[in-house]
């Protein structure tokens, strides 16, 4: 089961497991409520998801986090270097936009006052429920799925390989105002171009990224030489 309880802005899968339900990502702060809707017409309760895998500590990805913790008994699978980003609650500002349309957006993102790119910090109360992918306790899970180290938009990047579907975060992206797969914000950007080329050797058959609708894997191959030509506009 594939099951996007998001909004046309960013995705919000929920898959089966043999580990139960397991949530990718959160949506903007605000969202919480659409996401309770979307859990009851999808006949899905809250107790039913048993993780969340965070692909990186942004405020479309962690946004009501808190909130689905407090509603869940959810433990919650992250990079290591994404548990100071939820104790922040603020994305980095480090790299900059992929395009000058990509930038121009940002510019209209600032409008509707996401331009500071804050978010609700992880509550203390919770912080016992984050399980770094380089802990022992995460090692012990015997987690079903394989978890891709993908930096590049963040440090703090991840994506979740199941058999043949990767969900790729913001790794990559297919919709305005991105072009040719590439997302709107990139830190670092030889990163970046690694990261496709590790997912392009695991040879999935789709990806489903936080932006934009599923596409074939053979995109990122398509347009990987692309990837040398990007050049970043810093926003601050």
């Amino acid at each position: 089961m594939i099951c996007n309880l998001g909004t046309r802005v960013v995705n919000n899968y929920l898959i089966s497991s043999d580990v139960g339900l397991i949530l990718i990502d959160t949506g903007y702060a605000g969202g919480f409520q659409h996401f309770m809707k979307m859990l009851k017409r999808n006949h899905i309760q809250p107790g039913e998801i048993k993780y969340v895998f965070l692909t990186h500590a942004h405020d479309d990805h962690a946004g009501f986090l808190n909130e689905v913790l407090a509603a869940t008994e959810a433990k919650v699978i992250l990079h290591p270097k994404a548990v100071e980003g939820l104790k922040r609650g603020q994305n980095s500002f480090e790299g900059g936009c992929s395009s000058i349309k990509a930038w121009m957006f940002c510019q209209v993102l600032s409008l509707f006052g996401h331009g500071d790119h804050r978010y609700p910090a992880i509550k203390d109360a919770y912080l016992e429920r984050l399980i770094p992918t380089d802990s022992e306790r995460f090692k012990s899970l015997n987690f079903p799925f394989e978890v891709l180290e993908t930096p590049g938009h963040t440090a703090d990047h991840i994506a979740l390989l199941v058999r043949d579907v990767l969900f790729c975060g913001d790794a990559a992206m297919n919709g305005f105002p991105s072009s040719r797969r590439t997302i709107i914000w990139i830190e670092d950007l030889q990163q970046y171009k690694q990261s496709w080329e590790a997912m392009i050797r695991k040879n999935p058959n789709t990806l489903y990224p936080a932006h934009g609708k599923p596409f074939k894997a053979s995109d990122l191959q398509k347009y990987l030489d692309t990837l040398d030509h990007l050049k970043l506009y810093a926003l601050k």
